[in-house]
């Protein structure tokens, strides 16, 4: 075992830490998205949701703003776009399909990264980053498997996976910004832009305004904190995580959304638990460096030095 070991380098840094902290948090949240579309319409939650993280983020950054630049006016809008469609059509979908289900195929979008990434950055991941993405989406599939036995996708469904395609392009382009922009100028137009967004997607939605409802206020106020802090935290960390690593821990998002789920009522099978396993084992594959043996120089005898003169 201690000779496996020796072969691989293994290490865990700050940013990645605080990322797995993240995606816990994340996890939770589809939970409470799940019981908001029983008192609002998908885009005007989102629509809420975002608005009161940029308000918030606003008011404890107003100082920053007055430095903001052109690039991160850009590139804000279109990390916005792709979150208004990352997570409208993702809540839209919650209004027919289960909170884990959807946490499941909301998942989809880990083998959709290192695909993005190498189709549009031109950067090829890494053996140990492709073998725990695909022990993570096997995972996946062993989450699905006590519902997935029908390949006949409902409106839900599909809108659910559709969103995936958002959510990996946002990845790609918080990693592509990483770096050049100031981490909450940045964050403040996105949530900005992606609150717009979905207020505007509820026209062809047929959407009004809701009644007021203790729980939607509630929940809109406490995931606007939550996106706040996600969307800092994402643009902050994916400076030194890239994004094919990020993506597998990431992949735990469905685990901690199985947890509370359970916490909640809901009870996992077995096939369900293992796949949690390999999500898991994905993200620590991810996390694993082969050492690369050096070289040595071979010097020449004195009879091939003799016989080269």
């Amino acid at each position: 075992m201690s000779a496996f070991l020796s072969r691989y380098k293994f290490s865990i840094n700050l940013p990645e830490m605080v990322l797995i902290l993240i995606t816990m948090l994340w996890g939770g949240t589809f939970l409470v998205v799940h019981h908001a579309m029983n008192v609002s319409g998908p885009f005007f939650f989102v629509g809420l949701r975002f608005a009161t993280a940029a308000l918030l983020l606003a008011l404890v950054s107003w100082k920053v703003l007055r430095g903001l630049r052109w690039q991160e006016v850009k590139a804000g809008a279109w990390i916005g776009l792709a979150i208004a469609g990352g997570y409208g059509l993702q809540t839209w979908g919650m209004q027919n399909i289960s909170s884990s289900k959807s946490a499941f195929i909301t998942a989809m979008y880990v083998p959709l990264v290192p695909l993005l990434q190498w189709l549009f950055l031109r950067k090829m991941p890494g053996t140990m980053a492709w073998t725990g993405v695909i022990l993570a989406f096997s995972g996946l599939l062993l989450l699905a498997g006590p519902e997935g036995d029908t390949l006949a996708f409902s409106a839900g469904e599909i809108a659910t996976l559709l969103s995936t395609l958002a959510i990996a392009a946002e990845i790609i382009l918080i990693s592509a910004c990483a770096g050049k922009v100031d981490v909450r100028r940045v964050t403040i137009v996105q949530l900005a832009v992606a609150s717009l967004c979905a207020f505007v997607f509820m026209l062809p939605n047929g959407e009004s305004v809701p009644a007021f409802s203790p729980y939607l206020l509630y929940s809109a106020i406490g995931l606007g904190v939550a996106s706040a802090l996600i969307q800092v935290t994402m643009n902050w960390a994916q400076r030194s995580v890239s994004p094919t690593r990020a993506t597998v821990i990431y992949a735990g998002e469905p685990v901690w959304a199985g947890i509370v789920g359970r916490i909640a009522g809901e009870r996992l099978p077995g096939i369900a638990l293992l796949g949690g396993a390999l999500i898991v084992l994905g993200v620590l594959i991810s996390e694993l460096k082969l050492k690369r043996k050096k070289k040595a120089k071979i010097k020449p005898s004195p009879e091939q030095v003799t016989q080269n003169r």
